[in-house]
């Protein structure tokens, strides 16, 4: 099956409030939710940003997808890319970042990061098949809560 007839039922759209519950149980399902990432504070931050989005894929009115992308002024990043694990396969994670891509494209982002939580084989293999390539890069990260004290 062609990814178009695949996908024929599919919308993206932004995301509104009435999408929380549906997103935090397919966020939960792909287990992207961890302790360090609250979803309702993640999604307000991003919300609040001049430059960023979060987007939904819907399919038939059903939400089966995410991805949240933004800048930072120099890079563009994807985060939260979620496809329903039952609606996998059939193109709609490509459809998301494809969407994300081009909304950072419209806006100059010439280059799109994204972080793999070590271990996550199956993501990178995902990003690898949409044509991500893995760079010699050490990420570091620090709490700022931490240093609050």
């Amino acid at each position: 099956m062609a990814d178009d007839e695949a996908t024929a039922g599919f919308a993206i759209r932004s995301y509104e409030d009435a999408d929380f519950d549906a997103l935090g149980t397919l966020w939960n399902a792909c287990r992207l939710v961890v302790p360090h990432n609250d979803p309702a504070t993640d999604i307000a931050f991003c919300r609040a940003a001049a430059d960023a989005e979060l987007f939904v894929g819907l399919e038939d009115g059903r939400l089966v997808a995410t991805v949240m992308t933004g800048h930072d002024g120099h890079r563009g990043w994807l985060y939260y890319l979620a496809v329903d694990p039952a609606m996998r396969h059939r193109g709609l994670g490509g459809r998301m970042v494809d969407h994300a891509e081009t909304w950072l494209g419209a806006r100059g982002v010439a280059k799109v990061n994204l972080m793999i939580r070590d271990g996550n084989t199956e993501a990178a293999a995902f990003y690898e098949a949409v044509g991500y390539a893995r760079e010699p890069r050490v990420v570091m990260s620090r709490f700022l809560a931490d240093k609050q004290g």
